[in-house]
């Protein structure tokens, strides 16, 4: 095999030298073998070179691997790169998950859209529609009461139906940020405690995850937000205003039963880390609002489901990068922000790990000293855009509109027209038509 490589990679340099002979730098950056006394296969060359596509699955990871990953291959073969973002299927994630849902759309706009998902935009004639509206509210409550009842079996924790449903369920990884959402818990659950008269919108924190087996970070994370949960739920303070659920054996059976009880989807990835997510996808499809950072998919719902009606936080892709190359400054972060420090110094004095200090260690020293996904950067304007997205709850009419539209607006995430892409695009086949 290596005998093959050498030889893909002999042909590749000639090439590369010829088209770019005032540019002997480029050889080594190219080069399938990289240099140096271990010597490695770059593998990912070696597939853009036997390739005749190659594509991101989301707008801006497909930026990223033209401009920033691999720019000197797009520079040498531009028609080779191109996008196709993602997409979920609506007859698994809306018409099984979501009957009730899936029957109203049908009785408002016919059949058409299960198959043809872009007809959900014809549900925006009845945004403005009292009793419609009423009928959205009205299976978005069971929807939720079905989560509490699955959410008291398995852990036995009662929610309240009534609660915002503040929901963040995916892969746990550092660049996902569910610390950054246990961080924003803690700062609620510190505002509470230092005044517990003040007025806040009773919220619900339901997690939903699984850690690679090695992970020890990912796994001290999910330990960290089950014992923020074990303390808060039993606080008689905040008792009926925060609750924590973090449901085990995450799975796409479980998915089912959250994604259309969701008010809010959690989509707070470093911008520049994630590549599509379709998560995001589900919970807009069944009428969720996101919370979100500019990455991934993330920025195509943005676009679709209207700036109103996505709440916007974070850095760009481009300033994490710029930040990166500049020097950052976590601890800087830290003792400026007077909330920030008083969650991270709860966080640290064990107070939700059974007053066992060292068990949280390792991750409040990655937060303070080194923030590779600068959770910390990020606080200050996720907790304020938070604020924003739960008084907005409080205006049942207008949160009602945006969920509408969201579902309405998200057609374009469906994977049949992802399918159709890669058909026409890159496979170069076509559809045969079954009786």
């Amino acid at each position: 095999h290596l005998e093959i490589i050498d030889e893909i990679n002999r042909r590749l340099l000639q090439e590369v030298q010829a088209r770019y002979p005032t540019d002997p730098a480029r050889l080594q950056r190219v080069s399938i073998i990289s240099d140096g006394p271990d010597p490695r296969v770059r593998m990912a060359h070696l597939a853009v070179v036997g390739s005749f596509s190659v594509n991101g699955v989301a707008a801006l990871q497909s930026k990223l691997l033209a401009e920033r990953v691999m720019p000197d291959f797009a520079e040498m073969w531009p028609e080779r790169f191109n996008n196709k973002t993602n997409g979920v299927t609506p007859r698994r994630f809306v018409r099984l998950a979501n009957p009730r849902l899936c029957d109203l759309i049908t009785d408002t706009i016919g059949d058409g859209w299960i198959n043809d998902l872009e007809r959900l935009g014809e549900l925006e004639k009845h945004v403005d529609d009292a009793a419609f509206r009423q009928a959205w509210r009205d299976i978005k409550a069971a929807n939720k009461r079905d989560l509490a009842e699955v959410t008291a079996r398995l852990t036995g924790i009662d929610i309240e139906p009534t609660s915002v449903y503040d929901v963040m369920v995916k892969r746990l990884h550092e660049y996902k940020r569910q610390l950054l959402k246990a961080l924003h818990i803690v700062t609620l659950y510190n505002r509470l405690r230092a005044d517990p008269k003040q007025d806040i919108q009773p919220t619900t924190f339901i997690f939903g995850a699984k850690a690679a087996p090695g992970y020890t970070m990912a796994k001290l994370i999910i330990r960290l937000i089950n014992g923020i949960g074990e303390v808060v739920n039993t606080d008689p303070l905040v008792a009926g205003r925060l609750k924590v659920a973090f449901l085990p054996n995450f799975n796409v059976s479980l998915g089912e039963v959250i994604y259309p009880a969701a008010d809010i989807s959690e989509q707070i990835s470093l911008a520049g880390k994630e590549a599509s997510g379709t998560g995001n996808m589900k919970f807009a499809l069944n009428g969720a609002v996101t919370v979100g950072t500019l990455d991934g998919a993330n920025i195509e719902i943005r676009d679709r489901v209207g700036a109103d009606n996505f709440f916007l936080f974070g850095l760009t892709a481009d300033e994490v990068f710029a930040l990166q190359a500049h020097g950052y400054n976590p601890m800087g972060i830290y003792v400026g922000n007077e909330s920030l420090r008083q969650a991270i110094d709860l966080i640290a004095s064990g107070l939700f790990t059974g007053g066992d200090r060292t068990v949280v260690k390792p991750v409040v020293d990655s937060l303070v000293y080194r923030d590779p996904f600068m959770l910390l950067a990020d606080y200050q304007p996720y907790i304020d855009i938070e604020d924003k997205a739960l008084a907005a709850y409080g205006d049942t009419e207008a949160w009602t509109r945006m969920s509408i539209l969201n579902t309405a607006r998200s057609g374009y995430f469906t994977s049949d027209r992802t399918i159709r892409e890669y058909a026409s695009g890159i496979w170069k086949v076509q559809p045969v038509p079954v009786p």
